[in-house]
């Protein structure tokens, strides 16, 4: 239980659900933790800085070392205090999961611009803005002659991947999510810089109240068998690709229960291929072939 001792690692939203469980487990295998959370509810409404604190006790009464933060990551200068809290407690960084995130489900023709843009800034920018801050230190320790070996893991979801009615918003933010991923897997790397990404199944506030949904996660009447939907189910996931040692970068992995899938991002289909410019007419005939 020790895959990251020595290793400073920051999570955020991690007051409560996943998030937590990332936290105990990072804790667990001897990192120090930076718990962050803002106290937001599930529709970043709301505020409650003793959650991370809360957090932060469990693992010091554990045995463990943890600090709490409450900075609201979707801006560049909490962003910036999560990074001073990390650095002014432990001296040193070398992990990041972006895990904060809102939902305001709504079918799209019913959308207000708020509730667009609120969820785009709690999902989008809650993973922009730390991985901005974090990324341009560590390129800056690399760039002065550091050896570098970071990591970022970042939230998508099956929502964004795979499409989810409702969620346009939501799915729209996660699927950006994983597309920032893999494009900072390719800047980032040259620093010493790992970038991947979960897409989690599991039990939280965001799916204990969807109808139909909650009761496919909830827990099992059977108390001997195997929670699927538990949380903390998905956090060997994520502290996996926190390890030093770890090799992937640029990846999306699905984790659910003791599943876990690698994801496979757009690639190229069919091809119809003339060599001079289409015609309408011909479209209509030859087009069937791809769609």
């Amino acid at each position: 239980m020790n895959q990251l001792d020595n290793r400073v690692i920051v999570v955020t939203g991690a007051g409560r659900g996943i998030g937590r469980e990332h936290a105990l487990l990072a804790a667990a295998e001897g990192a120090r933790v930076v718990v962050n959370d803002t106290g937001a509810g599930p529709d970043g409404k709301g505020s409650d800085p003793s959650l991370a604190t809360r957090v932060a006790d469990e693992i010091t009464a554990a045995g463990g070392v943890a600090v709490a933060n409450d900075a609201d990551v979707t801006t560049i200068d909490g962003a910036k205090s999560l990074l001073d809290t990390a650095l002014g407690s432990f001296g040193e960084v070398h992990g990041l999961v972006n895990n904060a995130g809102i939902l305001r489900d709504r079918m799209f023709v019913n959308m207000s611009e708020d509730e667009w843009d609120d969820v785009i800034t709690g999902q989008l920018r809650a993973t922009f803005a730390p991985c901005r801050v974090f990324g341009a230190h560590w390129r800056d320790r690399s760039k002065a002659g550091d050896d570098v070996k970071a990591s970022i893991v970042n939230v998508s979801s099956t929502s964004g991947l795979l499409g989810a009615v409702g969620q346009s918003n939501y799915g729209a933010a996660k699927a950006g999510i994983a597309s920032l991923t893999v494009i900072l897997a390719q800047e980032l790397q040259r620093y010493g810089i790992r970038v991947n990404a979960i897409t989690p199944v599991a039990r939280t506030r965001m799916t204990e109240d969807v109808p139909g949904i909650k009761e496919m996660v909830a827990v099992p009447a059977d108390p001997d068998a195997f929670d699927v939907y538990h949380p903390g189910n998905v956090s060997p996931v994520v502290a996996y690709l926190l390890t030093e040692q770890c090799p992937a970068s640029g990846s999306v992995f699905y984790a659910k229960g003791g599943e876990i899938r690698q994801f496979l991002g757009w690639q190229y289909g069919k091809i119809l291929d003339k060599g001079a410019r289409w015609t309408v007419d011909e479209l209509v005939q030859e087009m069937s072939g791809l769609v």
